[in-house]
């Protein structure tokens, strides 16, 4: 089977989600820094901060212009917070290297910090309306079920031609690519699917009975009492403070497992998110002045 167009545009013309990353003139960097932004992360979290975000850094000059303190300030609570120090090195060389203009090939927009297979086609199709096949999990989940008949499917090497043979040949392409991801996101979800409002005549799994998947559902990642959660709550006090701060200020944060705490200290200073001064404080990335190699943190 294959994704009839005609339905699939007609639907997401009239149900289309109002996101702001999709409202002219929003610029390609714009649209850069929202697909960094919504990597794992739902779109009810990424909209507010991302507007914010755009307004004080419109470009992607502005965003390498401000301290890697500013960055992760900004980021907030959307979790993962390494993508926001790669978007700060991203944004410097688009900035230097590339005139401040984010490039339009596949090809180029792979070799950008922080740009994988993903983003990098995302930005090729939504922002420049290159006709590019543009896989997520959304994407596939519909692949998988309308044209293959699965409940969903794991990544394959596969996915680039499947998607890629049901993209209309003409300018609709890159529209084409957006309806398909919103009908993931909004219809054809992964546990509670609407079937019965699915704007597509024809599903080979509905056809086939709606057979389950063959592989055990997926838990969702526990948050609680992780290394993440540890991570969060340190980078917390950094975020709320203007100085350098003290290691028992960073201490009662995680009482529970003082081993676990050390090691979430740890692994901000490795990934440069925390810096620790040659006094011993703590501060947010750039702003700690000289600073300690990481290797002596938690000595």
């Amino acid at each position: 089977m294959t994704v009839d167009a005609g339905e699939l545009l007609t639907w997401y013309d009239a149900q289309k989600r109002d996101l702001p990353w999709r409202q002219p003139p929003t610029s390609a960097w714009q649209i850069l820094v929202s697909e960094f932004m919504l990597q794992q992360t739902p779109v009810a979290r990424v909209e507010p901060i991302w507007l914010d975000w755009v307004a004080r850094w419109p470009t992607p000059s502005a965003t390498a212009a401000a301290s890697a303190a500013d960055v992760l300030r900004a980021w907030g609570k959307l979790g993962y917070p390494r993508r926001a120090k790669r978007l700060h090195e991203c944004a410097r060389t688009i900035a230097v290297d590339y005139d401040d203009r984010v490039p339009d090939d596949v090809e180029t927009l792979l070799t950008l910090p922080g740009v994988g297979a993903y983003t990098a086609r995302a930005v090729a199709c939504f922002a420049y309306g290159h006709n590019v096949p543009v896989v997520d999990t959304n994407v596939r989940r519909v692949v998988a079920r309308t044209v293959h008949g699965r409940a969903d499917s794991p990544a394959s090497v596969r996915d680039l031609a499947d998607v890629a043979a049901l993209l209309p040949n003409n300018d609709e392409g890159p529209r084409f690519s957006v309806a398909i991801m919103e009908l993931g996101a909004t219809v054809c979800t992964a546990r509670s699917p609407r079937c019965g409002v699915c704007p597509l005549s024809r599903c080979a799994w509905r056809s086939a009975g709606f057979p389950p998947a063959s592989a055990p559902a997926r838990r969702p990642q526990r948050y609680a009492g992780t290394d993440r959660q540890v991570r969060g709550k340190l980078l917390d006090v950094l975020r709320g403070s203007t100085v350098p701060v003290t290691r028992a200020q960073l201490d009662v944060v995680w009482l529970s497992d003082t081993a676990q705490r050390d090691r979430a200290l740890d692994s901000l200073l490795v990934d440069g998110l925390v810096e620790q001064t040659a006094d011993g404080l703590f501060a947010l990335a750039g702003e700690g002045g000289e600073s300690q190699s990481p290797r002596h943190a938690v000595n």
